[in-house]
């Protein structure tokens, strides 16, 4: 696949399009942070994760500099650790699908295409407003930032590894004025240097409603955006075993 095609899998009727005044995101948490308990991020990342099987249908976008993509998809998700991706462009053209367990990738039906959208799995579970525990050879890190005039408290969590670092930032709504969403935060680094940053405002069950990760480094060399908007959520779904274990 050439690096002009690289996401031609997402849709077949893509518009060529540029991405104008793209510039990297600052950093998430620009500040040193303390030690903190593992119980205690264990605890809160465990608070993120769905307690029964769920069902999200949603809306995405894709832009570079070079290209814009739009599709449909769906994630079903097994707790307390699996979900299935599944994605198509316009008229169901370019799909795939893929079963994530934890951190890792079970199966991915293409697995390039799969790898190409999706170059972080923990932002993915990130994006949907799912935080991974801490990994065992983690360093966890964190603090709570309270803001007296707005009346709210941001907590920030780091999981750091010898080379990739995870950042995450929960902002509840302003009680203040009772306006804004809850906001979930998250960023990858990999040996210092930034790899992905996403966004997600959640609705009044703490779940993600929107959503943006944002890539520094594009294939086509430039910066990239990855947006989603949940159109449907179901609680009570029936997953047959064979979604599991292959896309058909």
């Amino acid at each position: 696949m050439t690096r002009r095609r690289s996401f031609s899998y997402i849709g077949a009727c893509a518009l060529l399009a540029a991405c104008p005044g793209y510039r990297p995101p600052a950093p998430l948490v620009p500040m040193a942070l303390a030690p903190a308990s593992r119980d205690s991020a264990a605890q809160w990342a465990n608070t993120t994760l769905p307690r029964a099987p769920a069902l999200i249908r949603f809306r995405w976008h894709y832009q570079d500099e070079r290209v814009k993509y739009a599709g449909r998809g769906t994630v079903r998700i097994a707790p307390p650790d699996t979900l299935r991706f599944d994605y198509a462009g316009p008229l169901g053209l370019g799909s795939g699908a893929a079963v994530v367990i934890g951190d890792s990738v079970l199966w991915a039906d293409p697995e390039k295409n799969f790898r190409s959208l999706v170059p972080a799995i923990p932002m993915l579970w990130a994006a949907f407003a799912m935080a991974r525990p801490p990994a065992a050879d983690a360093n966890v890190l964190g603090t709570q930032l309270v803001d007296s005039v707005r009346h709210t408290g941001r907590v920030v969590w780091r999981f750091a590894q010898p080379e990739d670092t995870l950042d995450y930032v929960v902002t509840p709504p302003d009680s203040a004025s009772r306006r804004g969403v809850a906001m979930l935060e998250a960023e990858w680094r990999r040996s210092g240097k930034m790899v992905a940053r996403s966004g997600s405002a959640l609705d009044t069950l703490a779940r993600a409603a929107n959503a943006r990760i944002e890539f520094p480094q594009a294939p086509g060399g430039g910066g990239a955006r990855f947006e989603l908007t949940v159109v449907a959520v179901d609680t009570a779904p029936v997953f047959a075993p064979a979604l599991w274990r292959s896309r058909r």
